[in-house]
C-alpha cells in the first residue's frame, strides 16, 4: 500500500517507536524506509538488525536530501512522507487509503496530497493540529490513555494539507522531483513542495480529521544552521509562503470532505488578493538582500 520515508538523525528511542507504531496500528502491510543521518547513537545498527530498507549518511544531510534519497527505494503506489518522532495511531492508514481510493476512483487524472492530523502536546495555537498532551517523550507517552481518547479528539478535515505526514501518489513525487535540495538543511521544503504540485496541477490539498498521528515535536532543528527558507520561497516563486497558504490552500480552514475532494478552485476574490499578494512580493523581492541557493552535499 504505503512506502512510508522516514528520516531520522540520532533520535533512535522515538525512531524505534515510529516504527512500532507503524507496524503495530497500520491495517496494512507497509513498506518501511528510513534514511540514517550519522547514526552513531545506534539507530544505524538497529535500522540494520530490523532489515529495515535503508539509506545513509555519515553526517547529517538535511531533510531534502535525506527524503529523496531514501524515497528512491520506494516500489508502493502511494509515498507517505514521517517524521520520526510521530507514532501512528488506529486507523490511520485505513482512512487515508480509502480517501485517497475515492478520489482516484473518480478522476482520470488524479492528483491529491492528504495529512493525517498531529495530535501535539502544544499544538494549541495551529488550525491543523489537534492539542492534548499524552506525553513529551516516549518514556512518558500515555499510548494505551490516548487511544481510548481518540473518538472524542475527532475534529473536522481541513484544507491545505502540506505538513507530514503526507501522502502522495509516487509518480506524483517523481514528477515534481521531489524535494528542492537548494532548501537545505530543509525550512519551507513542506511548502515549496506543495507550490511544486500545485503548478503541476494538484488541487486537492486535505487533512483528514479522523486520521491521526501522535508528535512529539522533538524538534531537531536547534541542531542545524538553518536555511532562510521563507525568504527562499519568495525569490522563487514570486509570493510570500503565507500568502500561498492563506489564499490558495487555505490551510487549516474547516472543511467538508465532499467538497474538499472537488479540489480547490480560486474564487474572483481569491484571484484579486492573489494579484495583490504578487504584487507586494514585487516590491519586498525589490528591497530585500539576495539569497544563496546552496545545494551542497
Amino acid at each position: 500500500m504505503f512506502s512510508i520515508v522516514i528520516p531520522t538523525w540520532n533520535n533512535l528511542p522515538f525512531l524505534k517507536l515510529a516504527v512500532e507504531t507503524i507496524r503495530r496500528h497500520s491495517a496494512h502491510a507497509h513498506e518501511i524506509l528510513v534514511h540514517v543521518n550519522d547514526g552513531s547513537d545506534g539507530s544505524l545498527a538497529w535500522v540494520r538488525a530490523q532489515g529495515i530498507a535503508h539509506t545513509a549518511s555519515s553526517s547529517n544531510v538535511g531533510i531534502c536530501y535525506a527524503v529523496n534519497r531514501v524515497a528512491a527505494l520506494a516500489t508502493r503506489p502511494y509515498l507517505v512522507y514521517m517524521n520520526d518522532d510521530m507514532a501512528v495511531l488506529p486507523g490511520w492508514d485505513t482512512r487515508l487509503l480509502d480517501v485517497a481510493a475515492r478520489i482516484e476512483a473518480a478522476s482520470t487524472d488524479p492528483r491529491f496530497m492528504l495529512s493525517s492530523t498531529m495530535i501535539e502536546p502544544g499544538g494549541a495555537n495551529n488550525r491543523c493540529t489537534v492539542a492534548a498532551d499524552y506525553g513529551r517523550d516516549t518514556q512518558s507517552f500515555r499510548e494505551a490513555e490516548l487511544i481510548a481518547a481518540l473518538p472524542t479528539l475527532v475534529r473536522s478535515h481541513w484544507l491545505g494539507a502540506t505538513w507530514p505526514p503526507t501522502l502522495l501518489p509516487r509518480w506524483m513525487w517523481g514528477e515534481v522531483g521531489g524535494y528542492s535540495v537548494e532548501l537545505s538543511p530543509g525550512m519551507s521544503s513542506d511548502n515549496d513542495l506543495s507550490m511544486k504540485l500545485w503548478h503541476a496541477g494538484c488541487r486537492t490539498f486535505v487533512g483528514l480529521g479522523d486520521s491521526f498521528v501522535y508528535h512529539f515535536a522533538c524538534v531537531s532543528t536547534g541542531r542545524i544552521v538553518k536555511n532562510d527558507g521563507r525568504l527562499q520561497f519568495l525569490r522563487k516563486w514570486g509570493i510570500s509562503q503565507r500568502d500561498f497558504d492563506r489564499i490558495c490552500l487555505h490551510r487549516g480552514e474547516p472543511v467538508d470532505l465532499d467538497m474538499a475532494l472537488q479540489g480547490r478552485t480560486l474564487s474572483a476574490n481569491d484571484e484579486a488578493l492573489l494579484r495583490r499578494a504578487q504584487f507586494r512580493s514585487r516590491i519586498t523581492n525589490t528591497f530585500k538582500p539576495a539569497v544563496s541557493f546552496t545545494a551542497e552535499r
